[in-house]
């Protein structure tokens, strides 16, 4: 550290930096390999201070890419952390480590996957009989359908895929609720008129043929 710098620690505005982008699930420390002690930590998540000892012996040597992990270790409260930690260059001799907690996203997992699970058969099937009349559900599935066959993005449809998707649920009925065009129009991200025009081209090529 130069004389008169404001900084505890010359990369400290690096660990700041770090810890303040990933606030609050990640810690950053700086190390002192010399007195193998914590020179500097920012967005702590545990009581360590700096001058506390650091054991940065039990993590071997950077690997060929010029850091350590990661690498998975438990916080004083019971948390998963996974952590990184790299040699940085200059002096004092320093090692930065970076701490993320991770139980955190593995509340946000199990939220997920609890959301996601599927649906039991009872539940659905008691279900179905309401689909069966939901015109809405029944575009939403056909228009699924259609796009998954092709690979397209229904909503990011070219000229002649879009009129080719609105012939076929014309074909299919699709359109013979009151309000069905007005809804396809805004699920395929455009005017009820370009729906409404080509459904009368639709019409005038069945009377002429």
């Amino acid at each position: 550290m130069s004389k008169g710098s404001k900084f505890a620690h010359p990369h400290q505005p690096v660990a700041d930096a770090i810890a303040s982008l990933f606030a609050p699930w990640v810690e950053v420390a700086i190390h002192d390999i010399a007195s193998d002690s914590l020179a500097y930590v920012a967005s702590p998540m545990s009581p360590r201070a700096p001058g506390d000892p650091s054991g940065l012996a039990d993590l071997g040597t950077p690997s060929e890419a010029g850091f350590i992990g990661p690498y998975e270790k438990t916080n004083w409260d019971g948390r998963r952390i996974r952590s990184v930690s790299v040699v940085l260059a200059g002096e004092p001799a320093s090692m930065l480590c970076i701490n993320a907690d991770v139980s955190r996203f593995e509340a946000m997992r199990e939220m997920l996957d609890m959301l996601l699970k599927p649906v039991q058969p009872a539940a659905q099937a008691e279900a179905t009989p309401l689909l069966r009349h939901d015109w809405h559900e029944s575009l939403n599935r056909f228009i699924a359908g259609w796009s998954a066959q092709r690979q397209l993005d229904a909503r990011s449809l070219g000229r002649e895929e879009r009129q080719a998707l609105i012939s076929a649920i014309h074909e299919s009925g699709g359109f013979e609720a009151p309000r069905a065009a007005a809804y396809v129009a805004g699920l395929l991200h455009v005017s009820r008129a370009t729906v409404y025009n080509q459904l009368a081209d639709l019409k005038r090529k069945v009377l002429a043929a």
